[in-house]
């Protein structure tokens, strides 16, 4: 492989708006297809008799295991193949599951209609993140990626939103159906209407040689060690925020009798709208102040974790839903700059045709262990707290996950060290 500089100036790319706009959008029903599942969890625990951990299984780690392994192999394709017609064809397998979702008859069916959602995810952010980098240079990627990753928190709020609204209208088999099927028509809208960007464009590169192969590209990876550090800091908080994000509405119902319907719009609000400001609001200041200094990509994530913590505990101790809501702000504004900055990372460490691999690795490891054992270990701590006949169980379980937050941010600070180095490395 061979890389050659191109102009000095960075190319005007036409288009590319518009581009990040369906990408997103993509991404925004990937992520409503999740949550459907979150906001519904009580009544379909009601129907179809589970449990805590039964629910962690459903809404991590089943979905997880598929999504995370088959990642890997789709990012390799995405190194040597169109990228936009992998997403299309992911976007209709993981919308067509989460409408097969509607007809399950028991835990077993919604388990293999939840690993199917998984497969088809796989494809989503490894080749978006890679053909994203394609089109913004380094100077503007944190803001196009933080708008990208606020498709997390849309999706988080139309998933909130629609499954609690049609769950009061007509049940929650419904709002999988509601939720699948305008995700058909977008994989259209992406197969047909989107380009493929040429690779190393926004970054003033050429790219004429074959990709690397995968032990070329883990080789490099792991001399990286300011991508490991991130990895490792971003890994303990996507444990701690999607054992949030799974529980949080189990939390509020539970805590001050309330329903799905009560909690969807203001959580949907709250996590989703919130959290898509802040993810563009906090990938604009992460673009501009590593202008001056690189090092900012992880200390930015460092700060966030260090200020949400009180706010996630008063959280989990206020007295009254209105309170709740209130401490929430703070961590729904931050909860998802570490993705943003991530997926960021992940394209400046590594090589041209590593891309949509190392968003893909560092996608493995946050899917696998923080979707798959976030939940999980949420549900075993609630169902062990509850066996002792502890109060609020739950909350107790949620409490003691906040460990993790903390200990990011020894994770992040460590990252800075050798950041400025390993984004030149990956450059040479």
């Amino acid at each position: 492989m061979t890389t050659a500089p191109l102009a000095a100036t960075a190319p005007k790319i036409s288009g590319r708006a518009w581009v990040l706009a369906v990408l997103t959008l993509a991404y925004m029903f990937n992520h409503v297809d999740r949550q459907i599942l979150v906001i519904l969890i009580e009544p379909i625990k009601a129907d179809l008799k589970i449990g805590d951990t039964q629910v962690g299984l459903l809404s991590g780690l089943a979905f997880a295991a598929f999504y995370a392994t088959l990642g890997i192999p789709v990012a390799m394709w995405a190194d040597r193949g169109n990228r936009r017609n992998i997403i299309a064809l992911a976007l209709a397998i993981w919308s067509g599951m989460t409408a097969i979702s509607g007809i399950a008859q028991n835990f077993w069916q919604l388990l293999l209609a939840r690993m199917g959602v998984g497969v088809g995810e796989a494809g989503g952010t490894p080749p978006a993140t890679s053909m994203i980098a394609d089109l913004y240079p380094p100077q503007e990627r944190a803001t196009a990626l933080g708008i990208y990753t606020g498709g997390i928190g849309l999706g988080i709020m139309a998933g909130f939103a629609l499954g609690g609204y049609i769950y009061e209208l007509w049940g929650w088999r419904a709002a999988f159906f509601a939720a699948g099927i305008p995700g058909l028509i977008l994989a259209l809208i992406v197969r047909f209407g989107i380009p493929e960007p040429v690779r190393g464009l926004a970054d003033q590169r050429t790219d004429d040689g074959p990709a690397p192969s995968i032990g070329e590209t883990l080789r490099f990876i792991f001399t990286q060690s300011s991508y490991l550090w991130l990895l490792a800091g971003c890994l303990l908080i996507c444990v701690s925020a999607n054992a949030f994000l799974v529980f949080t509405s189990s939390h509020l119902q539970r805590s001050y009798g309330l329903t799905p319907g009560q909690v969807s719009l203001p959580l949907g609000v709250l996590i989703g709208g919130v959290g898509s400001i802040g993810a563009i609001v906090l990938g604009r200041v992460c673009d501009t102040l590593s202008k001056r200094d690189m090092r900012w990509r992880p200390l930015i994530i460092a700060i966030c974790a260090g200020i949400a913590l009180p706010f996630a505990w008063m959280f989990l101790r206020a007295p009254t839903v209105e309170l709740a809501y209130a401490w929430n702000l703070v961590p729904s504004f931050i909860g998802l700059v570490y993705a943003s900055v991530a997926y960021t990372a992940s394209q400046e460490l590594v090589k041209l045709r590593m891309r949509s691999f190392a968003s893909a690795f560092m996608l493995f490891c946050l899917t696998l262990i923080g979707i798959g054992f976030g939940p999980v270990l949420a549900g075993v701590l609630s169902d062990h707290f509850t066996a002792a006949g502890a109060a609020q169980p739950l909350a107790r379980a949620l409490e003691l996950i906040l460990i993790l937050n903390a200990a990011s941010i020894v994770c992040l600070v460590m990252s800075t060290r050798n950041y400025r180095r390993d984004v030149a490395r990956a450059a040479e």
